[in-house]
């Protein structure tokens, strides 16, 4: 079988020994036919996304990226292609703030990032979805797809590419794909009969069942199934994909999801079928309009096909010129097989080249199981935002979650931590500074904040911090990331209280001198936060910021090197105090919550009723 690989890729991968292909040990019943003998052939500058919901957008369409510091290298991460059958859910959400968070930390280093995100739209599992909402696909399609590109915006989520697969030009992409695979032997035809889970779009082995042959992810029934369909020979590609895992061990990560597609492989692979014989909802098989292309050979193209533009000569040499391969695929530990396994495969076969990164993250829970809509034990993402921001909601799944492993949520436990953390150690110290400043030096700093900080021992634990932050950043661990940002603000904290500036201003004399310049070196520890802490809470960076008397888009140029000390100058007129993140307050007699609108400036309070029951641990899909 190995003769069935051509010359150029095998060459291009290294690879010396022949390809093994291993006997189907599935307890499902193949039937083969013979193999089919012929098939047809087939903007302005970039900006960063750092901005809050009030002045939202994303930058679809945009063109070129204007990096610095790294000469404009290219960064392309994707988040899955979710699916349409019904709204999106805290999972999809979590998935794409932690993108989002990426995309940000890439452009602060100056990088040209290519952010893609999208939804699958083809299937069985939409066709029946809409029937059930009384619409045809195709409007179904367009509502649940819009409402995902709605939640983007309430969450600040700032994409540079959002693909339907219903899109035209992801059609020609798939056909040209299918057409390369084929033309190199790798799709057959064969009879299969199995037993098949619909919301996964899958044929399941029985023994990955639960009782009953209940799918162990959704925790529905398989139906026995037999269809004559297309099949793709990921039999063939065990040896090439062995040794591309034990050449790159950073190719999937976490490492312990490495070691799970490792043992997946080791295990034997199995042909799989790309086509569906009974599904009207999808795009036709080249040649045979009786069959639709099977999901995942149709939507993990979209990471592809996003790369284009609609005026483009859509076909797979321009839309790698683009920017494939993808430095980052951020997925859900569910959908690890297809993107680790199946898509390495595929690219193979077509002689392209694989992503650099495959990224598995854990589940956010309620009631111990993983949230989805197929089980209807969702977090809606839409009602937290509106409840406590998006900067809340951001903040505490980043932060709160080990990204890479499954996560809670409780609402008592998102109280806590965005009070203490966003409210109190970062909202209240700058709160209480500027307060001082326009008390005691009318709003201006007195003095440059690298000379006030001569000797001071904070700025070096500081910089200390804002590397720790970084490297945490790069490594995708954004949970610590976020912990480095908070122990900055810890230490001006406890700097404050250490000097208590407020005191030496009633001292008088020198006293007040260095009173002042306390005040620069806090100030300046809030303006590397704001910082530091963009790529995780946009909005409420900004208005830490623009306190610290930014404009719009001075905040919007920052890169990196602004985490850097002594950007402060002597003169600068500081805005008034105005509480940058309102502190969530719980009234016990009426079970009602008091906080702040998230885009008001005013001092007032709005009240959001909560509902008093036994705290039970929620997430969501991730």
């Amino acid at each position: 079988m190995a003769s069935r690989l051509n010359t150029s890729l095998h060459n291009a991968l290294s690879l010396i020994n022949p390809f093994n292909t291993k006997p189907f040990s599935s307890r499902n019943t193949f039937r083969f036919s013979k193999k089919l003998s012929s098939s047809s052939s087939q903007s302005s500058s970039c900006k960063r996304a750092l901005y809050c919901t009030s002045t939202f957008k994303t930058h679809e369409n945009s063109g070129d990226g204007d990096g610095d510091g790294d000469g404009g290298e290219t960064f392309v991460l994707t988040t899955p292609l979710y699916y349409v059958n019904a709204p999106p859910h805290m999972g999809s959400a979590y998935t794409t703030i932690a993108a989002d968070s990426i995309a940000r930390f890439q452009r602060l280093l100056g990088k040209k990032v290519i952010f893609i995100t999208g939804t699958d739209e083809h299937g069985e599992k939409i066709a029946t979805s809409a029937a059930a909402n009384g619409r045809n696909p195709a409007k179904h399609c367009d509502l649940i797809s819009q409402s995902y590109r709605n939640l983007w915006k309430e969450l600040d989520i700032g994409y540079d590419k959002f693909i339907r697969t219903t899109d035209p030009k992801h059609e020609a992409i798939v056909k040209e794909f299918y057409a390369r695979v084929f033309a190199n032997g790798d799709i057959y035809r064969a009879d299969y009969e199995g037993l098949y889970c619909v919301n996964c779009e899958e044929y399941k082995d029985e023994k990955e069942l639960l009782e009953n042959n209940c799918c162990p992810v959704h925790q529905m029934p398989c139906v026995a199934r037999k269809e004559d369909n297309y099949f793709f020979a990921l039999s063939k590609y065990q040896k090439p994909l062995e040794e591309i895992l034990s050449q790159d061990s950073r190719f999937v990560q976490p490492s312990y999801r490495l070691h799970e597609v490792q043992s997946w492989i080791k295990s034997g692979l199995r042909d799989f079928s790309i086509s569906r014989a009974l599904v009207e909802w999808g795009i036709p098989v080249p040649d045979d309009d009786k069959q639709t292309i099977y999901v995942w050979f149709d939507a993990l193209l979209g990471y592809i096909s996003a790369l284009t533009e609609e005026n483009e000569q859509q076909n797979l040499e321009t839309a790698v010129s683009l920017g494939w391969p993808a430095s980052l695929h951020l997925i859900g530990k569910d959908i690890l097989r297809f993107h680790a396994v199946y898509w390495p495969a595929m690219l193979m076969s077509a002689g392209l080249n694989l992503p650099k990164m495959v990224f598995g993250h854990g589940f956010l829970t309620k009631d111990g199981m993983k949230m989805g809509k197929s089980l209807g034990n969702t977090l809606e993402p839409f009602e937290l935002v509106q409840k406590f921001g998006p900067d809340a909601v951001r903040y505490f799944f980043l932060r709160e979650v080990e990204f890479g492993n499954d996560g809670d949520y409780s609402e008592d436990r998102f109280i806590k931590i965005v009070n203490a953390h966003l409210a109190n150690t970062i909202g209240n110290l700058l709160n209480r500074t500027l307060g001082l400043l326009k008390k005691n030096c009318e709003s201006t700093l007195v003095v440059d904040s690298t000379n006030a900080a001569e000797g001071i021992p904070l700025k070096d634990t500081v910089e200390k911090l804002v590397e720790k932050a970084r490297t945490n950043y790069e490594s995708l661990s954004l949970s610590t990331a976020c912990e480095a940002v908070l122990e900055i603000g810890n230490a001006g904290n406890s700097y404050m209280d250490q000097r208590a500036p407020w005191l030496l201003f009633k001292q008088g004399g020198d006293s007040v001198e260095a009173a002042a310049k306390d005040l620069v070196i806090i100030l300046e520890v809030m303006r590397i936060i704001a910082v530091a802490l963009s790529p995780i809470a946009p909005c409420l960076s900004l208005r830490i910021y623009s306190q610290l008397g930014y404009s719009v888009d001075q905040f919007n140029s920052i890169t990196w090197n602004d985490t850097k000390w002594g950007e402060l100058k002597g003169g600068q007129v500081m805005a008034q105090a105005n509480p940058v993140f309102a502190r969530i307050e719980l009234n016990p007699e009426n079970g009602e919550e008091e906080k702040k609108p998230k885009d008001s400036k005013k001092a007032g309070k709005v009240k959001v009723k909560v509902e008093q029951q036994p705290q039970t641990q929620t997430v969501a899909e991730a």
